[in-house]
């Protein structure tokens, strides 16, 4: 389902202005107050669109997490070799991850810390549904005999944004290692440089060895 159809234009606006505060702020450290005061939005309409802080949080992670579903769904059905969708697949979770990168701090911290009940349910039937396609990969790989069949697929994803949180998380280590002076150069590393790393990585899994 479009994101168009889930949300409207206003509720839109709010998810923005929450993901951005949450974000600098924290969870916490951010009212409705200051959500409807930053969003030029009345904040009884907060209330109207979304109940509680909790729930707005709820809805901030379906909207930037729901549509990769849709994207994994069109991969699936491109004309290319299992391991090229693979290579895909690798790129547009780095791609995605490393462009909203607020939204994700925000849920490894809501998810790891346990401080307050939110609807994990949600999150898990969008984590199964990204599963299920990128078993559907593996599985066309394994059928056409290039892919070993000793894989453990939910290990698969783990592995790959493992890498990618564990480099960001030690930004200031690999900057100054890696010689990247700038944030375009950080991010460029990111695109090409440990996205081919985590490909390489990815393959070496996938491929029977030689």
């Amino acid at each position: 389902m479009p994101l168009k159809t889930l949300f409207n234009d206003k509720q839109i606006k709010i998810l923005e202005v929450a993901e951005t505060l949450f974000s600098e702020k924290g969870f916490d450290g951010t009212s409705i107050r200051n959500i409807s005061k930053e969003a030029k939005i009345n904040i009884a309409m907060v209330s109207y669109y979304f109940g509680s802080k909790e729930r707005l949080l709820e809805s901030l992670i379906v909207y930037r997490t729901s549509d990769l579903k849709m994207q994994l769904d069109h991969l699936i059905q491109e004309d290319l070799e299992p391991i090229e969708k693979v290579n895909k697949l690798i790129e547009l979770y780095i791609n995605r991850i490393n462009c909203n990168k607020g939204i994700y701090r925000i849920i490894h911290f809501e998810f790891t810390s346990k401080k307050r009940s939110l609807n994990h349910q949600v999150f898990s039937e969008l984590k199964k549904g990204n599963l299920k396609s990128l078993e559907a990969i593996i599985v066309e790989g394994q059928t056409k005999g290039v892919f070993r069949k000793d894989i453990i697929i939910p290990l698969i994803t783990p592995t790959i944004l493992g890498t990618f949180f564990h480099f960001h998380m030690n930004k200031s280590f690999y900057e100054n290692l890696l010689n990247l002076k700038t944030e375009d150069l950080y991010n460029n590393y990111i695109k090409t440089n440990l996205t081919k790393h985590i490909q390489q990585t990815i393959k070496a899994l996938l491929i029977y060895e030689s």
